[in-house]
């Protein structure tokens, strides 16, 4: 909440060495908690005394909102006392709700203490065993903690006064002795109520909250302050409280204020999800990539069973990275881990891509895991792994290699710029439009709907398959277009280019490779949708790429018929010169050998 200060008056001609209030007040304001330092595991964090002044209060409510870190059900490491070996228990947990238990230190810590540590009469502060550096002598557990809680004057005890006053807000003193009457308070907690349904709509929807120009006489003040408008303009109890109608110092709508609401929403939605997946366990789904800023950043993904027996997937967090390699990707994950009270030993599943940093047998983050849990069993993507196979044999073939390379450059020059792809989809729908008025094809819905040759990536599922279909499709299509950029092109590079790419296409080879890759990307397109399906498992992708093999086979021993014949239809259909296959025919890059057709 903001302050105001009484300004110090000074006489005219004197100088004033205290600092300008107003400046004192900006600087406190420019100080923003960074919620990466909220971190669940109690010996990574850091003290509340580290922060700034103006935080700490903060910084407890964001540990009050988690709550102590009790990992229950976590496979405590076992201490050896003599012939004995002790560990940590759930059930202290239970007797002793201050508890907490630290995964990285193997050590019990006290919650209320961390978050109020103060001195008692004596001048002593609470122990460090239980604030910095963690209890973990399992043998006398029961007697220390009974020591630590101390008599009623203890830093224990007094630590727990603080904690139930800070929770209990509205009846504490300061509250109590407040000049606020009851009508304030409500008129403050519809304005509130009012931000965050804006704030909700706007995270839901994906939008951004800030303008470029805020200000009053803004036509368009960015789209929490408009819709915070319009959303009050229709209520007349949001209207009566918010805006001009509210305190100038509270009114709900500063930058900083939009991005609390923002972090609680999110917030709330990360202990949702903890809180769901509870004691049961999950796997991990994880994928790094670049930012607009070039900024490597890792997503979280957790995919789990619910109370009702559906699995469920949840994106938890995006964390940047300083590199790609596996040991920093491992830490960020404990960080994150930490920070949300989870526990690797109720991890049963890793899921990432192939690349070496991933799944490396040996340096990789899928070892690095297994050597923590041996039960995080690794599974490669089969969708991925299929586009994967898929790339790695058509660059492989030399024939389908230079197929594909010459599809990149005919959908890279008839999309080259604006004005050319206006003439595709011109050409194209004149053509529809004859054929319809000829009756060779019939309308409908969903049918003849404008189109464009995509793009073909690598890493794009089926995105080959897709522009294979558009381009037989819009062949006489691309052909005028080519024969455009022929006729029309400004540089020699792109008239002479178009010219190969037209005889390329005109040539049987061409055409031949366009409808096998068509017919077998089809094949593959089909169960890469069935594999990215929610409900499949691995028992029926192994059955489901079984059966895909087969099809494969039976295509290689007895489909090549079909593929001929619907070649040297859709040659007849477009004149191109159909060869016989009995005819010797020179291999092109060595003129002393020929083959047969």
């Amino acid at each position: 909440m903001e302050r105001f200060f009484k300004p110090k008056r000074v006489r005219s001609g004197e100088s004033s060495n205290e600092p300008n209030i107003s400046e004192q007040v900006q600087n406190q304001s420019c100080v923003e908690l960074n919620l990466n330092d909220i971190v669940s595991d109690p010996g990574l964090r850091k003290s509340v005394e580290k922060f700034d002044i103006s935080l700490r209060d903060h910084v407890r409510r964001e540990y009050l909102t988690r709550g102590p870190c009790q990992p229950i059900g976590h496979r405590y490491p076992k201490t050896s006392f003599g012939k004995q070996h002790r560990s940590f228990q759930d059930s202290w947990h239970q007797k002793f709700v201050w508890l907490e238990y630290s995964i990285s230190k193997d050590g019990a810590f006290c919650f209320w203490c961390f978050l109020f540590k103060t001195q008692n009469k004596g001048g002593r502060y609470a122990e460090d065993a239980f604030t910095k550096t963690g209890f973990n002598n399992w043998k006398k557990a029961m007697e220390r903690f009974n020591e630590h809680i101390g008599a009623v004057n203890s830093c224990h005890n007094d630590a727990r006064i603080q904690f139930e006053s800070f929770q209990d807000q509205r009846h504490s003193v300061s509250n109590v002795l407040r000049s606020c009457g009851r009508e304030i308070d409500i008129a403050y907690c519809t304005c509130l109520t009012a931000a965050l349904d804006v704030t909700r709509f706007l995270l839901k929807q994906g939008l951004a909250f800030r303008g470029n120009d805020e200000s009053t006489s803004s036509s368009n003040r960015g789209n929490f302050l408009e819709l915070f408008e319009w959303y009050s303009q229709r209520n007349t109890e949001i209207f009566e409280v918010v805006n001009q109608n509210a305190p100038a110092n509270n009114q709900l709508t500063s930058p900083m204020i939009q991005k609390d609401l923002a972090h609680a929403c999110a917030s709330e939605i990360t202990s949702v999800i903890i809180n769901d997946i509870g004691d049961n366990y999950f796997s991990l789904i994880v994928d790094e990539s670049r930012d607009s800023s070039v900024k490597e950043q890792m997503g979280v993904v957790l995919r789990y069973v619910n109370k009702e027996g559906r699995v469920i997937e949840r994106f938890l967090a995006i964390v940047h990275v300083s590199d790609t390699t596996s040991l920093c990707l491992k830490d960020a994950i404990d960080s994150l881990f930490a920070q949300h009270g989870l526990s690797f030993s109720k991890l049963r599943g890793q899921g990432y891509d192939g690349a070496s940093n991933m799944r490396g047998e040996f340096n990789g983050l899928k070892a690095l895991i297994l050597q923590e849990n041996p039960y995080a069993m690794y599974i490669h993507c089969f969708a991925h792994q299929l586009q994967l196979v898929i790339v790695a044999v058509a660059k492989g073939n030399i024939i389908v290699s230079e197929f594909f390379v010459y599809v990149s450059m005919i959908v890279n020059l008839t999309g080259a710029s604006c004005k050319r792809r206006d003439q595709l989809r011109q050409i194209e729908h004149d053509k529809i439009v004859t054929l319809l008025d000829s009756g060779d094809i019939i309308s409908g819905k969903g049918k003849n709907q404008e189109t464009s040759l995509a793009r073909p990536g690598d890493t794009r599922w089926g995105s080959h398959y897709l522009t294979l279909l558009r381009l037989s499709s819009m062949w006489a299509s691309v052909i005028g277009i080519l024969g455009n950029i022929q006729d029309d092109a400004t540089t020699s590079d792109n008239r002479g280019m178009a010219r190969g790419l037209i005889d390329r296409m005109n040539d049987y080879e061409f055409v031949f490779a366009l409808h096998l890759m068509k017919y077998l990307l089809g094949i593959t397109n089909d169960l890469s949708l069935v594999l990215q399906q929610r409900d499949q498992n691995i028992v029926q992708a192994m059955s489901l790429i079984d059966t895909m093999k087969s099809q494969l086979q039976d295509f290689r021993e007895e489909g090549w018929q079909i593929i001929l014949d619907e070649v040297n239809n859709f040659c007849e259909l477009n004149m191109i010169p159909v060869i016989d296959m009995e005819d010797s025919i020179a291999i092109r890059g060595n003129a002393r050998r020929s083959r047969r057709g």
